[in-house]
């Protein structure tokens, strides 16, 4: 299983495979959320998901990769978290509203661990390409659901967005994953983060 970028449950044959992998994700979030992003070595890792540090390496390459792979994870659940209680609103600047700000208090209330997370996500070079694309396709999938609504059709709701849905989605995530970079980084508040999320909203779901 040798590889340059992190395993996914889709590269995973068998399920003790699927099963480490998933105790891997959780042993990485459970030491960042005790120290940050210093607490997260990847000796330390191993340790406490009870796999070989050789083991560990061939699923994720480096302490960067499983870290933004758990961001990946991290907001996967937020996003499946809000499928199971659709985004309140009438019109689509309600419903994306919402949904950040969900995501936001949600991601806030372990700053230790967001911190990790969003620090990973920065560091990351060209080679965690992968794990960069996985992390933008979960803040389009939670974007996208907000920004469509309840559709009566259910085909309608799985169809290719349109250039434009895809410009909105990608500039408002990019405020929003910019403003969380910020917060991790002591320089702005919570409150700024819901502000300039609110405006790229305002400005671009008229």
């Amino acid at each position: 299983m040798t590889t340059l970028r992190s395993l996914t449950y889709d590269d995973l044959g068998t399920a003790a495979q699927r099963e480490r992998h998933t105790r891997i994700l959780a042993a990485a979030m459970a030491l960042a959320s005790d120290g940050g992003f210093d607490r997260v070595q990847m000796r330390a890792v191993a340790e406490q998901a009870d796999v070989a540090l050789g083991t560990l390496y061939r699923y994720f390459p480096s302490k960067i990769h499983l870290l933004v792979s758990a961001l990946a994870a991290e907001l996967r659940g937020a996003r499946e978290a809000l499928d199971r209680e659709p985004a309140p609103g009438v019109t689509p600047a309600e419903r994306v509203r919402f949904v950040l700000g969900h995501t936001t208090r949600r991601l806030q209330r372990d700053p230790p661990l967001t911190e990790a997370l969003t620090r990973a996500f920065v560091f990351a070079d060209a080679s965690v390409g992968t794990e960069i694309h996985a992390v933008e396709v979960e803040v389009a999938r939670m974007l996208m659901g907000a920004l469509r609504g309840p559709v009566a059709d259910a085909d309608a709701s799985s169809c290719d967005p349109s250039e434009e849905e895809v410009a909105i989605m990608k500039v408002i995530g990019d405020v929003w994953l910019g403003g969380l970079v910020q917060w991790v980084t002591g320089r702005v508040s919570a409150e700024d983060v819901a502000t300039s999320t609110e405006t790229a909203v305002r400005l671009l779901l008229r």
